[in-house]
């Protein structure tokens, strides 16, 4: 068992919290980037849709093995002037701007796919430690806002992504470059460059750690990073692992099954019933990847209008029945998603995944950070990161034959998670939501039930 670490911490103003989360707007501008515009160039390159899954194995992998580790590494970390966490952001945000920069100038699948990798290695290694800094900055009181600061500009960076696409198709046409990817879609790629880096550079400015005690460094130096140490610090949190935690990884294989089945076909599945087309080399299909960027960016949009709102709900109703309603709106919105065939009217069903992204970014961390030691929170990020990958990695080796047996059809796969989202909501209902921890001390040396 970890030893106990009482330790007050400040309240931070609204201001303080927003400039802390704000490199997660970055981060997640990568991230949207991958949802929308990953995808349509790996068709534009020559894929064909039932490889999709396949081709997005990075993103499962990467998180499964580096979001672990750094959260191991980190928590036996301490660099004088950066910290514990911080220098883990820049690292990676140094990383995702570069696999930014060159994703546009893929001329084969094989390359796309080698940037993709480094895509998703640099974002696991800014968003594990991004988790465990809000834990380590807040205290209890302030912890849903943070948590949920965080689904706000989940929401922002997202919804800038997505927009950003249909704006540079707008400005600047269909010219394309020598491997047939847009100058529009190389526009939004730079402008995520950018993004990317200055934004996780402010918060790390801005925003200076909590000094460990004397006793603490002094454990930290006694404990010597190797990978056998990452390894057996991993197993022995996962043992140790509360029974609430393990029931929320649950939630979670259905819940990111449904998400990675809905950012890999909801572009084909707005081609075929928006756009009347199944020809991915057509330019409808393009008008279709454009407007889906739209739609994607418009759930976001509601995301970072909800998010704070969920903070208020979760205290009044409890995050657990706050987060089942949520994934419920957007098991419903998924099933009328792809029936209909009026571009604009797409924006309706989608307000329900919106509601549900909100939640899903920072409603449960809410929960689990009352079930696990402080002095372990990079550990156990990364442990909830497994929870979230592992279903992705199942969806990517399961899905293609999936695919398959559902005709072959975009649409059944937006409404196959439907379904799963459906059932999460039902498995939520099983966990025993921890009491609310006063700000007397650093609320997680509860480990939970």
């Amino acid at each position: 068992m970890s030893a106990t670490i009482v330790r007050q911490k400040p309240l931070m103003t609204m201001r303080q919290v927003l400039l802390m989360n704000l490199g997660f707007f970055g981060i997640q501008y990568s991230f949207g980037m991958q949802q929308t515009a990953v995808n349509p160039i790996y068709t534009m390159l020559g894929a064909n849709p039932d490889e999709m899954p396949l081709l997005n194995l990075a993103g499962p992998i990467t998180g499964l093995l580096v979001q672990p580790m750094i959260g191991a590494i980190s928590d036996k970390t301490w660099v004088p002037k950066w910290g514990r966490r911080r220098p883990f952001l820049l690292v990676g945000a140094i990383g995702c701007s570069i696999g930014l920069f060159l994703f546009p100038f893929a001329a084969a699948v094989w390359m796309a796919v080698l940037l993709l990798w480094l895509l998703d290695v640099s974002n696991n290694t800014a968003m594990e430690p991004y988790r465990a800094f809000i834990s380590d900055k807040l205290p209890p009181s302030q912890l849903a806002k943070g948590f949920l600061a965080q689904s706000f500009f989940t929401g922002l960076g997202i919804t800038l992504a997505n927009v950003s696409l249909y704006l540079f198709k707008s400005l600047l046409g269909e010219q394309a470059l020598g491997s047939g990817i847009p100058y529009w879609v190389m526009s939004a790629f730079m402008l995520g460059t950018v993004a990317s880096l200055v934004t996780v550079l402010v918060s790390v400015i801005s925003t200076k750690e909590i000094e460990p005690s004397a006793e603490e460094l002094a454990e930290m130096k006694k404990e010597k990073l190797s990978l056998g140490g990452m390894l057996k610090d991993i197993g022995s949190a996962i043992v140790d692992m509360p029974v609430q935690l393990r029931k929320l990884a649950l939630v979670y294989l259905f819940q990111w099954y449904a998400m990675n089945c809905y950012w890999q076909y909801v572009s084909l599945s707005v081609a075929k019933s928006a756009f009347g087309t199944k020809d991915i080399h057509s330019a409808a299909y393009g008008d279709a990847v454009a407007w889906t960027g739209l739609v994607n960016g418009g759930y976001n949009v509601v995301t970072f209008c909800v998010a704070f709102a969920l903070v208020a709900m979760a205290k009044r109703y409890g995050a657990k029945y706050v987060h089942t309603s949520c994934l419920l709106i957007a098991a419903i919105g998924l099933a009328v998603f792809p029936h209909i065939t009026n571009k604009y009217l797409l924006f309706v069903p989608i307000i329900g995944l919106g509601i549900a992204w909100a939640s899903i970014m920072g409603v449960p961390y809410i929960m689990a950070v009352r079930m696990i030691p402080s002095t372990r929170y990079g550990v156990y990020m990364g442990i909830i990161n497994m929870m979230i990958v592992i279903p992705m990695l199942i969806q990517t080796l399961t899905f293609g034959t999936v695919y398959k047996w559902i005709g072959n059809d975009p649409g059944n796969a937006i409404t196959f998670a439907a379904i799963f989202l459906a059932i999460a909501a039902v498995a939520m209902l099983w966990i025993k939501e921890p009491p609310i921890v006063k700000d007397v001390d650093d609320l997680s040396e509860q480990p939970g039930n």
